[in-house]
């Protein structure tokens, strides 16, 4: 079988050398305009080269977001922009709008142009219609079932892409305006404040000031929560509907949560190709999934329509098992000594689970620590603290140090 390409959300270099060490096929990206993630850190100019030389020295591939409803005063400059960027060897550019697409085929008629789940792509007629205009691929909306998907792939050659993980938007493919109206912050131009996330009672017209629970406690409700997507468990049928490419939502997400869900989806597609018919859900996967940061999972509009049981109203909280305290810059063979960039306060004798690329995760203890003087310290409160800590297995760079920890945190 032809694996499908596993795509993963790069919000800054960092995080698309992690997700690219992590098992990545290909990463998504954006500069600093014409993208949707106004608020991710994304990518200075020539941080956006560096990025598409490491990923191409790995085989790998990077995508260009384009994706924003420009006004006329967006298109200053987005000629050049996507000049540039074809010329720094970027294997596609993601688009969400006719206008930018026309421009881009004229800017650079060889790079590779991607559809975006924005242009709400729900159906073959309009699939075939991107696939006569010369789109290289097209992101299916979030809202298709597997059924719709198969038989669109049934009708097109175009290579399809769709989410398998992460956030729901609670509108119709991302397509929002209650920040705007909220916040002045625009959802389609990249500043998107997620009030959909924010706890709501009802007033009724003829009573201002009474304002009533949506539901009957005195919580109020988050009516538009939705559960975040995951398909782990139903790889095989997105394998068989034809999908080119499985997409993890997050750009604005922690470099430990794309490592994490990276490095199970690679897990699970390789061994899914190895061996179909022995293929099954190991527990250490959904485990795994258990411990970044997310909210109760759902399979979104893939086997039946949504309904209450995909949205949460409780809460707006964020679950997770662990706590990320340190990223391992290098290690020393010799010493068994590895040189750790803190994240997250952590302590001589405390326990620690150590994830690493294509490796078995493991447990030690922190039994001793040192500064960047070679002097012992007791513990490591300052962000970003260089420590050096002994560690029970070799480790690689970009291995991750996490504590268990079972908490709650807010939106």
């Amino acid at each position: 079988m032809k694996k499908p390409e596993l795509l993963a959300p790069a919000g800054n270099l960092e995080k698309l050398k992690i997700a690219l060490t992590y098992g990545a096929d290909a990463v998504y990206m954006g500069g600093k305009a014409f993208g949707l993630r106004a608020f991710s850190d994304n990518f200075e100019q020539d941080d956006l080269k560096e990025g598409i030389d490491f990923a191409h020295s790995l085989g790998k591939k990077t995508y260009i977001t384009i994706n924003i409803f420009p006004h006329n005063d967006d298109l200053t400059g987005l000629p050049d922009y996507i000049k540039d960027v074809a010329a720094m060897g970027a294997d596609g550019v993601i688009v969400s709008d006719v206008g930018v697409f026309r421009i881009a085929r004229q800017a650079a008629p060889a790079l590779p142009i991607h559809i975006s789940t924005q242009a709400n792509s729900t159906n073959w007629s309009t699939a075939q219609f991107w696939q006569e205009l010369g789109a290289a691929r097209i992101v299916l909306a979030r809202e298709l079932s597997l059924n719709e998907i198969q038989l669109i792939r049934q009708k097109v050659g175009i290579e399809l892409e769709a989410f398998v993980h992460g956030a729901m938007c609670m509108s119709y493919s991302g397509r929002c305006l209650i920040s705007n109206y909220l916040t002045g912050r625009d959802a389609n131009r990249g500043e998107c404040a997620q009030p959909c996330r924010w706890k709501y009672h009802l007033m009724e017209e003829s009573r201002p000031g009474v304002y009533l629970p949506v539901l009957e406690d005195e919580r109020g409700t988050y009516i538009f929560n939705s559960k975040d997507l995951c398909l782990l468990s139903h790889l095989p049928e997105l394998v068989k509907s034809g999908l080119n490419s499985f997409k993890i939502e997050g750009r604005m997400k922690s470099v430990h949560y794309v490592a994490s869900v990276v490095k199970v989806y690679r897990e699970a597609i390789d061994s899914y190709a190895a061996s179909p018919a022995g293929f099954y859900i190991k527990q250490c996967w959904l485990d795994e999934l258990q411990k970044v940061s997310h909210r109760e999972y759902t399979t979104g509009f893939y086997f039946n329509k949504t309904t209450e049981q995909d949205q949460i109203y409780t809460s707006s909280s964020y679950i997770q098992t662990h706590d990320f305290v340190g990223l391992v810059k290098e290690y020393n063979p010799a010493t068994g000594m590895a040189v750790v960039e803190q994240r997250n306060n952590m302590k001589v004798g405390e326990e620690i689970e150590i994830m690493q690329p294509g490796q078995d995760n493991f447990l030690q203890t922190i039994n001793t620590m040192f500064n960047v003087d070679g002097m012992p310290i007791e513990v490591a409160p300052h962000p970003q603290q260089i420590v050096a800590i002994p560690v029970a297995r070799p480790v690689a760079p970009y291995a991750m140090l996490r504590r268990p920890e079972i908490r709650r945190g807010g939106s």
